[in-house]
């Protein structure tokens, strides 16, 4: 491998971590040595990386001695467990779990909206929520024209953000249908195939769900602002790939269509696609495997003043975490 750094990927075996992998290839980003960590049971594993073949390595809190950046996609509990571990070591942590992204202590970032917070990290820095990433890319634009004050977000989630064997069990249940013998749900609560279920993540006392909650606490955190009002619907839709994001914003100001479409337009790693006339407008199949987010049916919100409403939608295995978290590393290497 070329001259660079060393570069640790926890998860490596995950859809996040497969992704990561992909990208680090596609982006040609400086990998000197590359060292794959995931459980006891994908030990042994060798993935492609480069034209060779990399062995996967047990998880260890002393494993990481000479990694630079450490990619970690192996969820909350680990982070928690490892994390500290890589940063002791002197590796920069990069992580897609939610294991830190609340911590006052660490930065939150998309590097398209806030790249100086990544510069104040201590160690570790907290890639945000999938579904989060894909929203505030849209707000962003508008709200360094004329502050955002609310938001009404109803997200369409993809069932791979719940990882491999959710993308299997929508695959089982759709072969099940077709062959006519009977559907189970195993990962999911209930069938999620031609279904949609009104429940990502674990229910709270408040009657919202954790997913839900994370896309008004990330929000606020990632755009700086602690007065802007979320109210979320999260829901989980059988499609395989990529999210989508029903927004509804009020701002300060009126935002026109025709100025919200030049914002969206101008602002890096959106692209609008909105004509009506031509049934043009974001799909999942469209933002499936690529690396922008897509916006369109921007409108007036007909029932409120200075409101819009618009559709945004994004690969969440890429820009919604593992171009996001390459793009941190990139960004602190430049």
């Amino acid at each position: 491998m070329s001259q660079g750094y060393t570069v640790a990927v926890v998860g490596a075996t995950g859809a996040v971590g497969e992704t990561l992998l992909q990208i680090l290839e596609e982006r040609k980003f400086p990998v000197r040595t590359l060292r794959l960590f995931a459980s006891e049971r994908s030990a042994g594993r060798r993935l492609r990386f480069l034209e060779e073949e990399v062995p996967v390595e047990p998880l260890t809190a002393d494993g990481f001695r000479g990694v630079e950046f450490a990619l970690f996609s192996a969820g909350a509990g680990r982070s928690k467990d490892f994390a500290p571990a890589a940063a002791r070591a002197g590796a920069v942590v990069i992580d897609n779990s939610s294991a830190f992204r609340m911590d006052p202590e660490v930065p939150l970032v998309v590097p398209e909206i806030n790249p100086e917070a990544a510069l104040r990290h201590k160690g570790i820095i907290a890639n945000p929520n999938c579904t989060t990433i894909v929203m505030v890319m849209a707000l962003k634009p508008l709200h360094d024209h004329t502050r955002v004050k609310r938001v009404v977000a109803n997200s369409y989630q993809a069932v791979s953000g719940a990882g491999a064997k959710a993308i299997a069990e929508l695959e089982r249940q759709v072969m099940a249908w077709v062959k006519g013998e009977p559907i189970t749900a195993e990962g999911f609560p209930h069938q999620i195939a031609f279904n949609v279920l009104p429940q990502v993540d674990v229910f709270l006392e408040n009657g919202y769900t954790r997913e839900e909650m994370k896309l008004i606490n990330e929000t606020r955190k990632i755009l700086g602002d602690e007065r802007i009002q979320v109210s979320p619907t999260a829901v989980r839709v059988p499609v395989f790939r990529a999210h989508s994001v029903a927004v509804n914003v009020e701002t300060e100001r009126p935002v026109p269509v025709a100025t919200a479409r030049d914002l969206f337009a101008a602002f890096p790693g959106l692209k609008v696609l909105d004509d009506p006339s031509r049934l043009e407008y974001p799909m999942p199949i469209i933002a499936a495997g690529t690396d922008d987010c897509y916006v369109g049916r921007i409108r007036q919100d007909l029932s409120r003043e200075n409101a819009l409403n618009f559709w945004v939608v994004g690969d969440q295995l890429r820009k919604g975490a593992a171009l996001n978290a390459i793009q941190i590393a990139e960004l602190l290497i430049r």
